[in-house]
């Protein structure tokens, strides 16, 4: 009788815990959801850190539909006021460009942008439908109390699209915030070869991406940091890396375009 007893607490435990998973899975999903709807009514800095060495940084700015990309520091250091001018004549050109374009021409840009984000989202949502996830502990990292949660590939597992393939061979962390289910951080690690666009690539063990979210008003969280390490077989002959360390902050809620023109 004892034994049974045990066998069915055990059970009931371990379906607590799935169910668990799944519901902050679920939120968490619902959470970036909204964050992603609210991104474009943000402006920010942007830190490129280049393959070669050094930095790039630039205010990204939303105008009129789609981002513009401000050069405002190299390496750490503002640019000269011959430099500053340069960029504010290209970012008046740009406006005055935006601003009399036609209404076609316009919608044709901004749905350039919004496919590029769609396809972003795409693979956010996908990545919470491509792995099992489980519940590996709690902890503090930095200021938020978060659940750790290791994802391993999901057996049966159909991609929509050849970019999300490459989640079939995928394995990570994810640091959960336990009051907002806000993603705190991500990490994603390729654990075998996954070929893509047919028979025109490969990408290969050791690709590794991390994101960093951070919390801004009325709940809304917003990328810290994102670094990515690749390595893809073209043809599957000739090996081609690449990488990506940015770092963003300075958020804030896009101005008419008139008064952010006029800023800066």
């Amino acid at each position: 009788m004892m034994k049974q007893v045990v066998l069915v607490a055990v059970l009931a435990a371990a379906s607590f815990a799935q169910h668990d998973v799944e519901t902050i899975i679920q939120r968490s999903v619902g959470a970036n959801a909204a964050d992603w709807k609210a991104a474009p009514d943000y402006d920010y800095i942007e830190r490129d850190r280049q393959q070669g060495g050094g930095t790039r940084t630039y205010e990204e700015l939303m105008i009129l539909g789609s981002p513009y990309e401000r050069l405002v520091a190299v390496n750490g250091k503002p640019l000269s006021s011959e430099q500053q001018a340069g960029e504010q004549q290209k970012l008046a050109t740009t406006v005055v460009e935006r601003q009399k374009e036609s209404p076609q021409g316009r919608r044709q840009r901004i749905a350039k942008y919004e496919k590029g984000r769609e396809g972003d989202d795409l693979m956010m949502e996908q990545l919470t439908k491509a792995l099992d996830f489980k519940l590996v502990g709690e902890q503090r990292l930095g200021s938020q109390d978060v659940y750790v949660l290791k994802a391993t590939p999901r057996p049966g597992y159909k991609p929509p699209n050849a970019e999300a393939k490459v989640l079939t061979g995928m394995e990570g962390k994810l640091w959960i915030d336990k009051k907002t289910f806000q993603w705190v951080k991500v990490e994603a690690t390729v654990i075998r070869p996954v070929s893509i666009g047919g028979f025109l690539a490969e990408v290969e063990p050791g690709t590794h991406f991390e994101l960093e979210k951070m919390p801004l008003a009325d709940n809304i969280w917003l990328p810290k940091h994102f670094a990515m390490k690749s390595r893809a077989k073209i043809l599957f002959l000739f090996t081609r890396k690449s990488q990506a360390d940015e770092t963003y902050s300075g958020y804030h809620k896009t101005a008419p375009i008139e008064a952010a023109a006029a800023e800066r």
